[in-house]
């Protein structure tokens, strides 16, 4: 008997040091790290990337639109060349091309025939239009990579601010976890006394109650803890996991300088400006789009018949060989330079122009806006990093004023010199204190992100880590 219990000694220290090595052996999960996680496979980062590149190609292919236009066009056939006079008009763009001798009377010669056609166009003066249709590819490329980088920016500062409040969370479910401890202690002492026939049984009661209370409060807050990480995972694009934050947020509070800093290269501002300015070009792009263009074509045709020069007068004049069908007999070659006007294009192109001018005036002011909400913002983080401050120190204060009324009144209460709703009251008192000082530093590195969201700049929360 005494062996079995011993072999159960043993299995439940082998059980407890494995623990402990799993635990001390888990690698803390730090704000960089999450950071990275976050950028790597948050699905909208990975889309606004695929969108970048997209626009870049879009400027290589823009660019690429101003070559002329090479065709080369062979084709042999076999039919009759019956030709009568009269006119022909090809609707919805059908017809057949035949050219041949006209006839009193129709004839089923039939014979091989080719065409070979070389064509070259090309627009070489459109006023600077195919310019301005590359210059909107690569205002629309650069508004893309400056929504990628404010999105990426934005993406960190959520990350950051999910990432402080889980910590947070998690030192308050400690505070709590003590506080039910020590509703547990004082209601096992009233328990004692209680049966002791020292207190009446409403103590009882009374402690009972407060020891539930602590209980539901710890409950609710790690129910908390568990929706802040689920907010940070879904941040970081990964499946929840068990993760050991960074004491570092807990124990230190950043060194702030009183240092004024600059917004105007905001990356939320900056992707603003960027759409005002795809605007700008786009409207240019259009007024462009009613003036001439100047044009240069080049055709090299050759063309081959079984139908020799004598059908005209004897019918039997042609052969059905297939290779003197297609072999060319005779060549032809245009040069040209041409112009093209629509001058009802203006009438139409002004109203676009309107329209587009006006819906750079509409960005113009939400880049107003934004501007605005920035600034301001940057004074609210100014204010709340003092505040913050000033409650980080004072938290020391209420904290040792606090546990030493609560050690005062517990030892009253052991000793029957207060009662239990004294002892009570200061509990509040010392939990409210703990709950202040768990939240005052986080307080303060919040207050620094704020500043660091207001100026556009994650370096200055970035650097203090």
């Amino acid at each position: 008997m005494l062996k079995i219990k011993n072999f159960y000694i043993l299995l439940i220290i082998l059980i407890t040091l494995i623990k402990s090595n799993s635990t001390f052996g888990q690698k803390v999960f730090t704000l960089k790290d999450a950071i990275a996680e976050g950028i790597k496979n948050y699905g909208i980062i990975k889309a606004k990337i695929k969108y970048a590149e997209a626009s870049k190609i879009a400027v290589k292919q823009a660019k690429r639109e101003n070559l002329p236009n090479f065709n080369l066009s062979a084709q042999q056939d076999f039919g009759t060349v019956n030709g009568q006079f009269g006119p022909l008009f090809g609707f919805g763009g059908l017809g057949l091309a035949t050219s041949g001798p006209a006839f009193d009377q129709q004839y089923s010669n039939a014979a091989f025939g080719s065409a070979y056609l070389v064509n070259i166009n090309w627009e070489f003066f459109a006023f600077g239009k195919a310019r301005g249709k590359v210059k909107v590819a690569e205002a629309t490329a650069v508004k893309d990579y400056k929504d990628l980088d404010q999105e990426l920016f934005q993406h960190k500062i959520k990350i950051a601010a999910a990432y402080l409040n889980l910590v947070a969370a998690q030192q308050l479910k400690l505070s709590f976890e003590k506080n039910l401890n020590r509703a547990d202690t004082i209601r096992r002492i009233v328990s004692a006394k209680v049966l002791s026939g020292i207190i009446p049984g409403v103590d009882s009661s009374q402690a009972n109650a407060e020891y539930s209370s602590a209980k539901i409060v710890l409950t609710k807050s790690i129910d908390q803890e568990a929706a802040l990480s689920n907010q940070l995972f879904q941040l970081l694009g990964i499946v929840p996991q068990s993760y050991i934050l960074d004491s570092f947020f807990i124990n230190r509070i950043p060194k702030l300088s009183e240092d004024s800093v600059a917004f105007e290269k905001h990356p939320l501002l900056q992707f603003y400006r960027s759409r005002i300015n795809v605007s700008d070009v786009q409207s240019k792009f259009i007024r462009k789009s009613s003036y001439p263009v100047f044009a240069m074509v080049g055709v090299f045709q050759g063309r081959g018949s079984g139908f020799n020069s004598d059908y005209l007068f004897d019918p039997l004049d042609f052969t059905k060989n297939y290779w003197s069908g297609i072999t060319p007999t005779r060549t032809n070659y245009l040069l040209g330079v041409g112009v093209t006007w629509n001058v009802t294009q203006p009438f139409r192109i002004s109203q676009q122009v309107k329209f587009q001018n006006l819906i750079s005036k509409g960005l113009q002011e939400e880049y107003v806006l934004v501007n605005q909400q920035i600034a301001a913002q940057l004074q609210l983080a100014d204010v709340k990093i003092k505040n913050a401050l000033l409650i980080y120190n004072e938290v020391p204060i209420q904290i040792k004023a606090a546990t030493d009324a609560y050690i005062q009144k517990s030892v009253l209460y052991k000793n029957g010199l207060t009662n239990l709703v004294d002892l009570t009251q200061i509990l509040y008192v010392l939990v409210r204190a703990e709950t202040d000082r768990d939240i005052a530093n986080n307080n303060v590195w919040q207050a620094l992100l704020l500043k660091a969201a207001s100026a556009g700049d994650f370096s200055i929360f970035e650097n203090k880590f």
